[in-house]
């Protein structure tokens, strides 16, 4: 047997583990520090990567880390992806697979499976924590002190989570929700109701969302846009969350790029906030390339989120402009940020399974 000053311990962390240890305003939190951090060393941290397999199986990993909370590692995650014209949907989504490393030390500290998730909510959608907490970012530096009205397309987790961070920033008054089915549309409300002191709307008709709105969240899987440009008011503060990548094109799944968001509202917005500009060249995200590439915008539009929370960007100057958060994909600097805050909450709850490995060369 191995002497104990030749091993090292890592924590396994299953998804019993992970599913109900952060609130979402600690994870707001967590997620501005990770883009604060990746505004300070963007060496750190690179865009989410995604491969395909002829059958539609995608994996997506996303490499890197935030030196001011000690961690760097990454998350990979695999499903299994089908579309039809207008929307994409997944058969199957597997667990994720965190794997935290220590950023001084380059020691193995834990691996993670499953998802981390709200712990109100449970699990809803893949991802929709992070996503959520981006939001709650972006509503934070973007969205006027003074909103109290928010209109939501999509009643999916993905949307819930970001009603979740909406009221974590703004005092809201009331939610107006809309999709095409009038029965996701109660159930989401049924469920928000004891998580949210405010007022519920039932939409039926899409353009309504954005009138008389300070807020526009469009959370949905959707493969074309969602609203019209021209139905936005002066003062709001948008988001979208689909950032398409041109592999689904390349591989013949889609004829074109999936976006939300349509020219005219990257034409109206002061400015588009990103959270990875380089993602958004690498994948060729449809809903800001295509702008670009018909003339609509041009590059110096386009502001990464670290660089408004670091103060590089000055952000809203004006209640009446309106701002435009392009939630475009998850980073490292998101995900790790929450995950090793729950790696170490989990430390203190005694939680997960120690797995001992030799050090490196004495095996």
């Amino acid at each position: 047997m191995s002497e104990p000053s030749n091993i090292n311990s890592v924590l396994f962390l299953g998804p019993a583990d992970v599913k109900d240890v952060i609130t979402m305003d600690k994870a707001i939190d967590l997620v501005e520090e990770g883009y604060r951090g990746a505004a300070e060393f963007p060496l750190i941290n690179a865009p989410r990567r995604r491969v395909h397999s002829p059958e539609g199986v995608r994996v997506s990993n996303f490499p890197g880390g935030i030196a001011g909370l000690g961690v760097i590692g990454s998350l990979t995650r695999a499903e299994s992806v089908s579309h039809d014209p207008d929307n994409q949907v997944y058969p199957y989504r597997e667990h994720p697979v965190y794997l935290l490393w220590d950023s001084e030390t380059s020691r193995l500290n834990a691996i993670m499976v499953g998802e981390i998730t709200e712990k109100r909510v449970g699990f809803s959608s893949v991802m929709a924590l992070r996503t959520g907490a981006t939001t709650g970012v972006g509503i934070r530096h973007l969205a006027r002190a003074d909103c109290e009205t928010v209109g939501v397309y999509g009643t999916g987790g993905q949307a819930l989570h970001k009603v979740l961070a909406c009221s974590c920033e703004r005092d809201i008054k009331k939610y107006k929700i809309y999709s095409r089915d009038p029965g996701n549309r109660e159930a989401f409300i049924e469920k928000l109701t004891p998580l949210v002191d405010a007022e519920f709307e039932d939409l039926d008709d899409p353009r309504e969302v954005c009138r008389d709105t300070d807020i526009v969240i469009c959370a949905t899987n959707s493969n074309v846009p969602v609203f019209d440009g021209d139905w936005l008011e002066e003062g709001q503060h948008v988001i979208t969350v689909v950032g398409s990548n041109n592999s689904l094109v390349k591989g013949g799944w889609l004829d074109s790029g999936r976006r939300e968001n349509d020219d005219r509202t990257c034409e109206r917005a002061s400015f588009i906030v990103t959270n990875w500009r380089e993602s958004v060249i690498q994948d060729g995200q449809a809903g800001l390339m295509e702008p670009i590439e018909a003339g609509v915008i041009t590059w110096d539009k386009i502001v990464e989120l670290g660089e408004i929370i670091s103060g590089a960007h000055p952000g809203r100057t004006s209640p009446d402009e309106i701002t435009y958060h392009a939630n475009n994909n998850g980073t490292a600097a998101s995900d790790l940020a929450i995950a090793q805050w729950v790696y170490e909450k989990c430390l203190e709850m005694d939680r997960g399974q120690k797995i001992e490995i030799p050090v490196p060369g004495t095996q």
